[in-house]
């Protein structure tokens, strides 16, 4: 009985490779590699750059000069003639605004990650339809991204047949002497 449950997981086996075979070559890919490379790129992280300096460091800037200013109207100034309601009100936006800077460097990491995402979304987009095509011309039944391989043949990275496909130059790697 062993025997032949051996013998069947072996048949199974050897049908289960050829059947992949048949269907297709396997490719592999990196596409961030790709994207790294793309002329687009140095654009984008000049538009975030300017957009972090210019919105999200103003904003933040502006509001320590608010806080600067209620907290300033609060205890610097003579508030025995301010209505209670006004104090009150101070206080609260106070405290508003202490909770806003403090928790400002993660807000702004979450709208540097929408914008970023933003910008790159027509380029990554760019790079799948060119993955696609790449795929389409040489036969490649499936590919995968190389994050997620933990041994994947040189031969079937398709990045190169990807670049080529975009017109993109790739660097050559420094050669190593024995």
């Amino acid at each position: 009985m062993k025997k032949i449950s051996s013998v069947l997981a072996i048949a199974f086996i050897l049908l289960a490779a050829g059947s992949v075979k048949a269907q297709g070559k396997i490719g592999h890919i990196r596409a961030d590699d790709l994207v790294a490379l793309m002329p687009e790129r140095a654009k984008i992280d000049t538009v975030l750059s300017k957009f972090q300096n210019d919105s999200l460091n103003t904003t933040l800037n502006s509001l320590v000069q608010e806080y600067t200013y209620k907290d300033s109207l609060l205890n610097k100034t003579d508030t025995s003639k301010m209505p209670r309601s006004v104090k009150d009100q101070y206080r609260s936006d106070l405290q508003t605004l202490a909770y806003q800077v403090q928790n400002w460097q993660s807000i702004a990491q979450q709208i540097m990650q929408n914008k970023q995402g933003q910008l790159y979304q027509p380029i990554y987009k760019k790079v799948s339809d060119a993955i696609n095509a790449v795929a389409k011309e040489k036969g490649y039944a499936y590919v995968f991204t190389s994050d997620a391989l933990i041994v994947a043949p040189p031969a079937d990275d398709i990045l190169p047949l990807v670049a080529a496909k975009l017109g993109i130059k790739l660097p050559t790697a420094p050669k190593t002497t024995k």
